[in-house]
């Protein structure tokens, strides 16, 4: 309990100690008035007292990530394919080795992860007559300039179609990291 009150009482020293801060900041080895710049960025303070920072003009920006969405409910209803026919071996710990499939067998529904400045997208990678690989693909974005990213993970339905009915083929999943 004591460590908890000594988080609170630092917390909010050092929340008042940075709103009557007035000084400007400089890359190391520079001084404010020292340091030159072809563009600063300008910002704005709201009547609730927050500030934003925007980048100044002409310069390129970061890519913003996509919103993700959760895949359509599947036609017909989802039916489970087993587990005992689902391959996750080289999947990192945090993913989900399940999937599901619509009425006609031809879309499947696979678990992918997403969260902060991540987007979750899957790809089938080969279809084969005993077995279908689907690549669980998370893209990481750079945050926005002056913006960190969460480091929350959370599942997201993804679905897939397959040239074929998944039938009694074998599932194999794998996933891969890209950077966008």
């Amino acid at each position: 309990m004591r460590n908890v009150n000594v988080a609170v009482a630092l917390a909010a020293l050092l929340a008042l100690a940075g709103c009557g801060s007035n000084t400007t900041s400089a890359p190391p080895g520079t001084s404010p008035s020292s340091s030159t710049t072809a563009s600063t960025a300008t910002s704005t303070t709201s009547p609730s007292g927050s500030t934003t920072l925007s980048p100044p003009s002409g310069e390129p920006q970061p890519s913003k990530p996509p919103r993700q969405t959760s895949a359509a409910p599947l036609a017909g209803g989802p039916t489970e394919v087993e587990p005992e026919r689902i391959d996750g071996g080289t999947l990192p710990d945090h993913y989900k080795r399940q999937a599901w499939t619509s009425e006609d067998g031809r879309t499947v529904q696979v678990v992918g992860v997403t969260g902060g400045c991540k987007t979750a997208s899957a790809e089938v990678t080969a279809q084969s007559g005993d077995q279908v690989l689907i690549t669980l693909v998370t893209t990481h974005y750079d945050p926005p300039e002056g913006r960190l990213c969460t480091q929350e993970l959370r599942d997201v339905p993804l679905n897939v179609t397959l040239d074929a009915p998944l039938g009694s083929r074998r599932l194999v999943l794998e996933s891969r990291q890209d950077r966008a």
